[in-house]
Formats: C-alpha cells, sequence, structure tokens
C-alpha cells in the first residue's frame, strides 16, 4: 500500500512515497529487498516503529542508520475541517541504494504499520503484482482488475515509467539514423579515394584493356578493393565499440572522479550513473550496414573504371 507523508528531522522535511510491504512477500513482486542490506531487511518487522529510507532522502534531511526521524502522515476525516497530520516517531534501520530517481522519494514501512499510522485496519491501499513480460504489464493488470468486484484504479509501469522507456527507444531511433548518416559521409572517401585510384591507374588499367581485361573484371577489382576497405572499418570500429560499450559504466565513472562533476544527478535522472547494455543485433546491423554503403559506393569509380578507352590513354602517355 502507498501512502503521501513527510519525513522530518530537526528543520529538514522532505515529501516522500510511504509504502507498505509484507517482507516476506515483497521479494516475490519486486527487487527491492536486493537494494537493503540484509541484515536490516532481515530485522524488518512490524510493531517495531521502523522504517528504510531512500539514500537520497535520508542524505538530504541528514539522517543514518540508527537515527530517529519523525513521520508525518496526513489524516482523512471531514473535508471542513483542517486536521493536523499524525506524527510517528520511528527509527531507521536501513537505507535503499537503488541508485537512482526512487532513491529521493521512497520511504518503506512494514504493512501492519503503514495500516496502523492510515488507521485503516485490515485494508490496504493498493496491490502490487508481477508479471513474466513486463510488456505485458498493462494487459495483464486490466485482466486483473475485471475479476475484482470493487472500484480500483488500474496502473502500471508504463503509466509512471513508460517515458522513460519510450525516450530510450526514441533516441535508439534517432542515433541509428545518426550512425548512417556518418557512415554515408565515410562512403564520400571511399569514393573519392577510388576515383583518385582510377585517375593514377589509368594506364596500368588501359594495359590490362590490351591483354584482354574484361570490363567486369575491371569493375570487380575497384569493387572488392571498396568492399575491402568497408570491410576492414566496420570490423574494427565493431570490436572497439563493443569493448567500450561493455565498459562504459566504469569509464564514465573514473571520469566523473577524474573531473569532479557528476554527470546524471539521482534527484533528478531515474539513474545517477550511466547504464550501457550491449546488444549484438544492432552491433551487426550497424556493421551491416556500412559493409552495404561502402559496396554502393563503390560502383560508380568502379563503371567509371571499366568504362576508360585504352586507346586514348595509352596516347596521351
Amino acid at each position: 500500500m502507498r501512502l503521501t507523508a513527510l519525513v522530518e528531522k530537526g528543520a529538514q522535511l522532505k515529501a516522500v512515497e510511504l509504502r507498505g510491504v509484507s517482507p516476506e512477500l515483497e521479494s516475490q513482486v519486486s527487487t527491492l529487498p536486493s537494494f537493503v542490506s540484509q541484515a536490516a531487511w532481515s530485522e524488518f518487522e512490524a510493531g517495531e516503529q521502523q522504517v528504510i529510507l531512500g539514500q537520497g532522502v535520508a542524505q538530504q534531511v541528514g539522517v543514518d542508520v540508527g537515527d530517529y526521524v519523525t513521520l508525518m502522515i496526513p489524516t482523512s476525516g471531514d473535508a471542513s475541517k483542517v486536521q493536523s497530520p499524525r506524527r510517528v516517531r520511528v527509527k531507521v534501520t536501513g537505507l535503499l541504494e537503488l541508485n537512482g530517481q526512487i532513491d529521493h522519494s521512497l520511504a518503506i514501512v512494514p504493512l501492519e504499520d503503514a495500516q496502523s499510522y492510515a488507521r485503516l485496519g485490515d485494508r490496504v491501499t493498493g496491490v502490487s503484482i508481477k508479471v513474466d513480460n513486463v510488456f505485458d504489464a498493462p494487459l495483464v493488470v486490466r485482466e486483473v482488475g475485471n475479476t475484482l468486484n470493487e472500484y480500483v484504479y488500474l496502473r502500471s509501469w508504463k503509466q509512471k515509467y513508460g517515458f522513460l522507456y519510450r525516450d530510450i527507444q526514441l533516441v535508439r531511433t534517432i542515433m541509428y539514423l545518426v550512425m548512417v548518416l556518418v557512415i554515408g559521409v565515410a562512403c564520400f572517401n571511399i569514393v573519392s579515394t577510388l576515383m583518385m585510384a582510377v585517375k593514377d591507374r589509368a594506364s596500368e588499367i588501359a594495359i590490362l584493356r590490351t591483354m584482354g581485361a574484361t570490363d567486369g573484371l575491371i569493375k570487380r577489382i575497384f569493387v572488392w578493393q571498396g568492399v575491402f576497405s568497408g570491410v576492414v572499418g566496420s570490423v574494427v570500429g565493431g570490436i572497439v565499440g563493443s569493448v567500450v560499450a561493455l565498459n562504459l559504466t566504469p569509464i564514465i565513472s573514473s571520469l566523473e572522479e577524474l573531473l569532479g562533476h557528476k554527470f546524471l544527478s539521482g534527484d533528478i535522472y531515474f539513474v545517477d550513473f550511466l547504464p550501457s547494455q550491449l546488444v549484438w543485433n544492432d552491433v551487426l546491423l550497424v556493421a551491416g550496414t556500412a559493409t552495404l554503403l561502402s559496396l554502393i559506393a563503390t560502383w560508380y569509380p568502379a563503371t567509371k573504371a571499366s568504362q576508360l578507352n585504352p586507346a586514348t590513354v595509352l596516347s596521351a602517355k
């Protein structure tokens, strides 16, 4: 279940999402327990006035494990009267370290304590479910909601964090288009290099023609020369790019320590580090596109080489 609360420590206040969880069942629906120390989670029990704060929340209010804070929880009642919030003094028994935005907005208490603070009895404000395929979450949530007899608000991760996934997909598409444009510009270098080779080797081409070389043979020579350049560049670039991608997170972390500047802030972005995942299909797609464009770039120079007139070239020499 979820509540809105304020964490108070002295003059410091921080608004948080207070989540009531069952310590025994939470590991079945989320990975939050893996980001809390095992000792703190094993001792996380109802009736002990305990709370687990996000690391960002703890830093903002200036507390650490073992300190006490006050939770200010709004009370429901007559809408025409202003009611003071309920104040509960709890002990910080652990810190949630996700290294992201959630660290700056989440506090966890046992489910029974949350029900007591909100005076809900044995009722809850929400139930979490876990699905095997995260992209089926909206459909599964809707099907579960249809089986309930009570009016409920259905929300999947796409409602809360779907914008992040869509932004990542958009950036991937844009980056692929940028890569194609960069490769296209590089292909002009292949064209210019082959055209220079045709001009410099015009006499050798003419001699080959007089010795019986066909147009197809001359064309294949220059096509293979351009393709070889493209393949070598694709292989070398793919290897270097893959190595950098596999080590991008520690590289950026080392660069942040060297410069003394944090590129991503956890209270603004979803994570405070630069994640990297190597997708081999994308590597093969980019390498294949580079090879194909290099093949297309060789066609014009190869055609010009095959159209050289031996008599004109040798007479000019």
